[in-house]
C-alpha cells in the first residue's frame, strides 16, 4: 500500500499510539476528579497542553482542546464574530476555505453579517493586500486558511495581520492552520493572529482531538456548556487519551521538523520532474508553496475513474478534500479552471514517511493508467 493522502488523514505515529494506549489503560481517571487517579489524569492534561503551546510559542492557557479543525473553526468564527459584534456585522474569508469555514459563515450570514468572499488568482493565491483592501470601519472578522487543503498554496497570515494593525482595525484575525501546523514553522507573536485552528489527526496524532488557541486578552465566548471544562470555554469531559495521543505527536513532530520538511519538498520536486518527464500532458495546479501538497490534473481523464485505477493497484490518493465527496470542487472553480481540468484532477499529499521510490510507482501506475484508459475509451 502506497499513502498519499496525508491531507485527508495520517498514521497516527508510534509516539502518540503509546500515549494515547497509555492514557486508556494507565492513567484513566477522569481530570475534574479530585482524588489520586483524577489528579494524575489532571496532570496528563496539563502537560499535554504545555507541550501543544510550545510548538506555536502560545501561552498554555491559551490552548483550548476540541474535537477536531471543524469545532475550532466553528468556536472561532462563529463565537468570535458575534463577540465583536460591537464593531459591526462586516467579515472577510477566501472562497477557498475548508467547509468548515464556509459553513460557518452562512451560519453568520443567517445571523445578519455580511460576508466578503475573496476569490484567488489562476495560480490560487490571493494577495495580502486584497484583504487588506477589504477591511471596512465594520469589519469584525477576517478569516483565512494558513494552507489550502487542495492547492498548497500558502495564504500570507502575517502580512495581513500587519495590515490589520496598520489601518486600526478592530477586526479579529483567524486562521486555520490545520494543513500549515508542522508543515510550516510559526509561531503565534510573529503570526499575529487572534485564533488558531489546530487538528490532531494531520500531524500523526489520533482523530477527533484538535486545539483552538485564542489570545490571552480575548475572551472568547464558549460553543460547548456544561460542567466548566477547559477554563469554562468548552465543557465536556476531557477525552484524555486522544489529548495526550496529540501532544506527544506534535512533540515527535516538532523534534523533527526541518528534516520532515525538507523531505517532503525534495518529493514534491521531484514528483514535479517525473510527471513531466513521463506525463507531459499532465497540468500542475496551482502554485502551491506548501512541501506536502502537489494538486495536478490529466484533462480529459474523470478523476475518480483514476483514482479507481490506482486503488487497484494500492495508491491512496484523493481527488480533492476528502471532506466533500460527489462535487466539483469549490476550490477549482473559485480559481476559474477549465472543466477538463477540474475534472480530472487528483491531489498528492506527502508525509515524512513517503519514499522517491513510492513517488516513482506513483507515476507509472499513472502512466498505465492513462495508456490502459485511453484504450478502453477508444
Amino acid at each position: 500500500m502506497i499513502y498519499l493522502d496525508n491531507s485527508a488523514t495520517t498514521k497516527v505515529c508510534p509516539e502518540a499510539a503509546r500515549a494515547a494506549l497509555e492514557a486508556m489503560t494507565e492513567c484513566y481517571g477522569n481530570p475534574s476528579s479530585g482524588h489520586a487517579m483524577g489528579r494524575a489524569a489532571g496532570e496528563l492534561l496539563s502537560t499535554s497542553r504545555d507541550k501543544i503551546a510550545r510548538a506555536i510559542g502560545a501561552a498554555r492557557e491559551e490552548i483550548f482542546f476540541t474535537s477536531g479543525g471543524t469545532e475550532a473553526d466553528n468556536w472561532a468564527i462563529i463565537c468570535g464574530a458575534r463577540h465583536n459584534a460591537r464593531v459591526g456585522k462586516h467579515v472577510i474569508t477566501t472562497a477557498v476555505e475548508h467547509d468548515a469555514v464556509l459553513k460557518s459563515m452562512k451560519e453568520l450570514e443567517k445571523l445578519g453579517f455580511d460576508v466578503e468572499y475573496i476569490k484567488p488568482d489562476g495560480d490560487g493565491n490571493i494577495p495580502a493586500q486584497r484583504f487588506i483592501d477589504a477591511i471596512r470601519p465594520d469589519t469584525a472578522l477576517i478569516s483565512v486558511m494558513m494552507v489550502n487543503n487542495e492547492t498548497g498554496c500558502v495564504f500570507p497570515v502575517a502580512d495581513i495581520a500587519r495590515g490589520i494593525r496598520l489601518k486600526k482595525s478592530r477586526a479579529l484575525l483567524h486562521v486555520d492552520a490545520v494543513q500549515g501546523f508542522l508543515k510550516l514553522p510559526f509561531k503565534v507573536k510573529t503570526l499575529g493572529a487572534d485564533m488558531i485552528s489546530l487538528s490532531s489527526h494531520k500531524v500523526h496524532g489520533p482523530k477527533g482531538v484538535g486545539a483552538l488557541y485564542v489570545k490571552k486578552e480575548l475572551h472568547l465566548p464558549p460553543l460547548l456548556v456544561g460542567g466548566g471544562q477547559e477554563s469554562g470555554y468548552r465543557s465536556g469531559t476531557e477525552g484524555i487519551p486522544g489529548i495526550a495521543g496529540f501532544a506527544a505527536a506534535v512533540e515527535a513532530g516538532i523534534r523533527n521538523m526541518s528534516g520532515n520538511i525538507a523531505h517532503m519538498q525534495e518529493l514534491k520536486e521531484r514528483l514535479k520532474e517525473l510527471l513531466s518527464e513521463n506525463l507531459p500532458e499532465s497540468v500542475i495546479i496551482g502554485a502551491g508553496a506548501a512541501p506536502h501538497i502537489l494538486s495536478l490534473s490529466m484533462p480529459g481523464y474523470k478523476s475518480e475513474v483514476m483514482m479507481n485505477y490506482l486503488d487497484a493497484r494500492g495508491i491512496c490518493v484523493s481527488k480533492g478534500s476528502a471532506c466533500k465527496r460527489g462535487k466539483r470542487s469549490h476550490v477549482l472553480e473559485a480559481m476559474g479552471l477549465s472543466n477538463d481540468v477540474m475534472d480530472g484532477s487528483l491531489r498528492v499529499s506527502l508525509c515524512p514517511e513517503n519514499t522517491l521510490e513510492e513517488i516513482q510507482i506513483f507515476v507509472e501506475a499513472l502512466a498505465d493508467a492513462r495508456a490502459e484508459l485511453y484504450t478502453a475509451l477508444r
